[in-house]
């Protein structure tokens, strides 16, 4: 959302920029699933403890199966 103040680990402009051409080949995500797949990826942090404006971890993780 517009009223959520960005993390270190946020995704910058030149890293979607070069992740766009592979996007369509996934299926749609949520809103700030793939920030929080990064987030997971990046620090370790154990699924459920995912900041809170993130999507719930449960579907994050989802996400990550598939």
């Amino acid at each position: 959302s517009e009223s959520r103040k960005s993390y270190q680990i946020d995704v910058s402009d030149a890293e979607w920029e070069f992740l766009a051409p592979y996007l369509p080949l996934m299926r749609e995500m949520p809103p700030g699933v793939f920030d929080a797949l990064r987030s997971v990826v990046r620090t370790g942090c154990q699924w459920d403890y995912l900041p809170h404006d993130f999507p719930s971890w449960a579907a994050v993780y989802q996400q990550a199966r598939r």
